[in-house]
């Protein structure tokens, strides 16, 4: 019965590693219409990409069929990559999306474990804007739209003054890789969205506990939150009950 009970054991693990395998493979694309009666009318209708936490993983033609062929900004939300991915992965990974649309980076945690200064030059040839503790203003009309990018909030980088210094009125989107930004957010900050990823849901979670929260979109009083589970993986290949993911938001002028 000892022997019997631990083939079993080894069938059922076989059988969980190869799911978690296949979850963490998955290309999950999640389409948000967020309605904000702080969206100027210029604006009405913008599609954004949003992706985070890609780290070892290649970005898969699968997922980017799936996108609509209308996309007008895509935003990286940190940890392109982590310690031993090469620049060249990277680059793929970056063009494919700089096709897409005019792309924007914040850093993470993980970045950093990589060579920072080939990322830095990897990002001026395929005309990606960091958004290093500074906004970044896109004009349409008379509108703006103003992207504010902090820096890992999990090295100390983060500088949400400085970001904030000088930005114009308009509809704001605050984008950390880190969401525990949310701590030092108020309503005078004025901000519209809140951009996050770092946590990938939990990773694995079992029976719908994890170490982290699932990613989720969250009201708060004066602004909205999306926290994602991220496309990648780190420590291992596997995910359980934490499906990758990446996001389409459609903003909207109006009441929901």
């Amino acid at each position: 019965m000892i022997i019997l009970g631990s083939i079993i054991a080894v069938i059922i693990g076989a059988v969980l590693v190869v799911h978690m395998k296949k979850e963490a493979k998955q290309n999950r694309l999640i389409t948000h219409e967020l309605y904000f009666p702080s969206l100027p009318l210029s604006f009405d209708g913008v599609m954004i990409f949003f992706i985070s936490d890609l780290h070892r993983r290649k970005l898969e033609d699968e997922l980017l069929e799936q996108l609509p062929a209308s996309i007008d900004y895509v935003i990286i939300g940190g940890d392109l990559l982590e310690k031993n991915v090469p620049l060249e992965q990277v680059r793929e990974n970056v063009q494919k999306l700089r096709r897409l649309g005019p792309t924007f980076f914040v850093w993470g945690n993980n970045d950093y474990e990589g060579d920072i200064q080939g990322l830095r030059t990897l990002f001026r040839e395929e005309q990606v804007e960091e958004l290093v503790n500074r906004f970044t203003v896109i004009a349409q009309n008379e509108d703006t739209l103003v992207f504010i990018g902090v820096d890992d909030l999990g090295h100390g980088r983060d500088r949400l003054s400085d970001a904030l210094e000088n930005a114009p009125d308009g509809f704001r989107i605050l984008i950390s890789h880190n969401p525990e930004i949310v701590h030092q957010l108020d309503p005078r900050h004025s901000l519209d969205l809140v951009l996050s990823g770092h946590t990938h849901g939990g990773q694995i979670r079992l029976f719908g506990l994890g170490l982290e929260k699932p990613g989720a979109l969250t009201k708060h009083r004066t602004f909205v939150q999306l926290v994602s589970n991220g496309y990648g993986t780190t420590g291992v290949p596997f995910r359980l009950g934490a499906p990758p993911e990446t996001h389409v938001l459609i903003l909207r002028r109006g009441k929901e």
